[in-house]
């Protein structure tokens, strides 16, 4: 009798977890056939438009960028990115020009944070009234198996009052190190990541506190007395003239930006996305918040799970991310 109970009971917990597999089984598999058919719509619908968004929102992720091409041709793909970005030009920040003067009523050492809504999208926009303040710190040495630092570990060791994610680095599939910038880096003057005829979209501050952004090489980068500098674009702002946009301008992503007034007050914006609250901003967002603000010189920094801003030892954004801060080759400081 006792045997017959359990085994009867054996075999009701084994009906018991057959359902359960057959049930989240099922499960899974309408939600993979929902999302597929998603993907379909946006893919193949009749909206141009929210194609090219959805496109590029995925090709500016490290591990979804691969997504796009399930459901287009390559060529498909390459014409949607190159007809949904920022134009990029030769020209890049006049430093022959001085600041204007401050307003008399702000204190030169006085950081404001302000928060930043639109249509689509939530952040924190960080104002930095004295530039010689900001300035881009790095590893001390770079490669594929070198683990970067977090902003935290940035701030910390630097003994800076506030930090966000700085230039590009190697993430295919989003399993890189932080430790190999994409493009040069440039630290107290001197490259040390990169070679002087490499060109790419430049982000920088002069001797002077000037923040330099635009396409050039690390060679005319340092004749123009770059103290420090990370590569990532595109710029946003070129000496007051907004970036011409083609088509949607790129995705809606994360988006870490920085900027400068004409009074030398730096701007350092962190966008939030892939959140119901905060999908994210496209190229032409940032740049309407940062004109906004009176931004003359603007340039895009990395985005995605990278963005976060720490102020005062604290992550003020809601950033987009299941593990903790990224760990980055470089970072923008506020000392």
């Amino acid at each position: 009798m006792y045997i017959m109970q359990r085994n009867s009971k054996g075999a009701a917990f084994g009906r018991f977890i057959g359902r359960f597999f057959a049930v989240l089984g099922t499960t899974l598999l309408a939600l993979l056939i929902a999302v597929v058919g998603i993907c379909w719509v946006l893919f193949k619908g009749p909206s141009p438009t929210a194609r090219d968004l959805f496109v590029n929102s995925l090709l500016e992720t490290s591990a979804l960028k691969f997504v796009p091409s399930l459901f287009l041709s390559t060529e498909e793909v390459e014409e949607i990115a190159s007809g949904n970005t920022v134009i990029e030009t030769d020209e890049s920040t006049d430093t022959t020009t001085d600041f204007t003067e401050k307003e008399e009523n702000i204190d030169p050492q006085t950081i404001e944070v302000l928060n930043i809504t639109g249509a689509t999208y939530s952040g924190k926009m960080m104002i930095v009234h004295d530039p010689s303040r900001v300035r881009f710190a790095s590893l001390d040495a770079f490669g594929e198996t070198v683990n970067g630092k977090s902003i935290s570990k940035f701030a910390e060791e630097n003994n800076a009052i506030a930090a966000v994610n700085g230039g590009g680095f190697w993430d295919e599939g989003g399993k890189g190190t932080g430790g190999l910038p994409t493009g040069i880096v440039i630290s107290d003057g001197k490259l040390v990541y990169g070679a002087e005829s490499d060109v790419s979209s430049i982000v920088g501050f002069d001797n002077n506190n000037r923040l330099i952004v635009g396409r050039m090489s690390a060679k005319k980068a340092l004749q123009q007395n770059m103290r420090d500098a990370v590569s990532f674009g595109p710029a946003f702002i070129i000496n007051g003239t907004p970036a011409e946009i083609a088509g949607s301008s790129g995705g809606v992503n994360p988006r870490t930006v920085v900027g400068q007034r004409a009074d030398g007050a730096v701007l350092i914006l962190v966008i939030d996305g892939r959140q119901p609250q905060s999908i994210g901003a496209t190229y032409k967002d940032c740049i309407e918040v940062m004109l906004e603000h009176g931004a003359i010189n603007a340039a895009n920094l990395d985005g995605g799970t990278s963005t976060a801003m720490l102020y005062k030892g604290e992550i003020i954004n809601n950033r987009y991310a299941f593990g903790g801060l990224r760990n980055l080759p470089s970072a923008l400081i506020v000392v």
